[in-house]
């Protein structure tokens, strides 16, 4: 037991948290989770004027890799919600809104092992009331193919929460990135929303040093780039994406191989002439 654990009435008394909100922390909103991690998520709402009961954040289980042992522990880690980004929008006092999602077509297909029915794409539109009175609108369209969580390391089928919503889940992605277009002020980290079920690895750091979120890519499973290669093939030979685009897009989630990335910059190949 930790002097933390030994101390925590103190701790609780000198954050201002009464028996009732400590229990309402312990048993419902981080339900399962350690103390010491319950407390850094207090931290983190506190230090940015939030309440910890509306559970504007989450508290993600993160495979961390100990540099010494070679060993992968699980560490708590504070992750926003979805819900923290529509607040801080909201708070700049310039938010104006957000349309419907749109989605694309429904697909019916083999995944991994299991057969799944998706939309393609979800694109998400928020809008920003500018300095002049100007209504400005983001959005940002998502593939369900680059953002769906596996069931597990040895399977590419999806985990039980993109299989049962696959439509909200994709729609979460969207309006995150969308909310980060409009307000770049809040930040560049993912939301526990797009990162539900899904596992990072993450090297180890010294305990007086802040952890560096920044992952470990996974190389593009070769069933969904060859799922998505028609897709990205129409959009860049009509103009509406670039080759360049697509890489950066595909990488800021996976790792491409030289032979990927190469096929997709033969996409913009047309006529024998780029």
């Amino acid at each position: 037991m930790t002097d933390l654990i030994q101390n925590l009435p103190e701790v609780l008394t000198n954050r201002g948290i009464d028996e009732a909100t400590w229990s309402a922390l312990k048993n419902s909103i981080f339900t399962g989770a350690r103390d010491d991690s319950i407390l850094m998520a207090v931290d983190y709402c506190r230090a940015r004027k939030l309440d910890p009961l509306m559970k504007p954040v989450h508290l993600v289980p993160m495979s961390v890799k100990d540099a010494a042992t070679g060993k992968h522990n699980f560490r708590d880690v504070v992750m926003p919600g979805i819900g923290l980004y529509r607040i801080q929008a909201e708070r700049s006092g310039n938010y104006a809104g957000s349309k419907e999602p749109e989605f694309g077509p429904t697909i019916t297909a083999k995944v991994g092992e299991v057969e799944v029915t998706y939309p393609e794409w979800c694109k998400y539109t928020v809008s920003k009331m500018i300095g002049n009175g100007t209504i400005v609108e983001y959005s940002a369209k998502e593939y369900w193919l680059e953002n769906y969580a596996t069931a597990g390391r040895d399977t590419q089928a999806p985990n039980a929460m993109w299989k049962k919503r696959p439509f909200g889940q994709l729609s979460k992605c969207a309006e995150a990135q969308a909310l980060r277009k409009g307000w770049p002020e809040i930040g560049a980290q993912p939301t526990a929303e797009e990162m539900e079920g899904k596992m990072l690895d993450i090297s180890d750091y010294p305990s007086s040093t802040s952890p560096a979120l920044a992952n470990t890519p996974n190389t593009y499973p070769e069933e969904m780039f060859n799922a998505n290669a028609k897709t990205w093939e129409k959009l860049i030979q009509s103009g509406k994406k670039k080759a360049a685009s697509v890489i950066a897009t595909v990488e800021s989630k996976y790792q491409l191989t030289p032979e990927q990335r190469k096929a997709i910059e033969d996409m913009e190949v047309i006529d024998g002439n780029h």
